[in-house]
């Protein structure tokens, strides 16, 4: 967890809903809800699932494996804090396991491609864990 700057960021917000994807992370863990009903997995957390309204909703682990799904160059920050980590990649990868995750990319911006596969990168930033994704590694 080195790549993240030591900079002042606002902080996650964190609900009752949430909790668990949080507490995993800390244990880099990238977990999401399963339905019980229909066996979908969710990413966002929420109360009941988009698919089927179930509401059983239940936490698994899942890969950490995606694809770049698309990406944007910012060169200049939404929040002052990352200015001068600028420019850095942020995209929507797909998950191996369906759902979609908006995320930093630490890829190279002339490695970037549509369906790149990537890996979960588990960065501290502030005493906060965040799932960011950069290139997978060949087992």
């Amino acid at each position: 967890m080195s790549s993240a700057p030591n900079i002042s960021l606002p902080k996650p917000t964190i609900t009752p809903i949430s909790q668990p994807f949080w507490d995993n992370l800390k244990q880099k863990k990238l977990s999401l809800q399963v339905c019980q009903s229909c066996d979908k997995w969710i990413f966002y957390p929420r109360h009941h699932c988009p698919y089927c309204f179930g509401t059983s909703l239940v936490w698994r682990e899942a890969s950490g494996k995606a694809k770049i799904k698309s990406w944007s160059v910012v060169q200049r920050a939404g929040h002052p804090a990352w200015q001068e980590r600028t420019p850095y990649v942020v995209g929507v990868v797909a998950l191996e396991e369906g759902p979609s995750m908006l995320t930093h990319l630490w890829v190279d911006q002339k490695d970037l491609a549509y369906q790149k596969e990537v890996e979960i990168s588990y960065e501290e930033i502030n005493q906060h864990v965040l799932p960011f994704f950069k290139p997978r590694s060949i087992e």
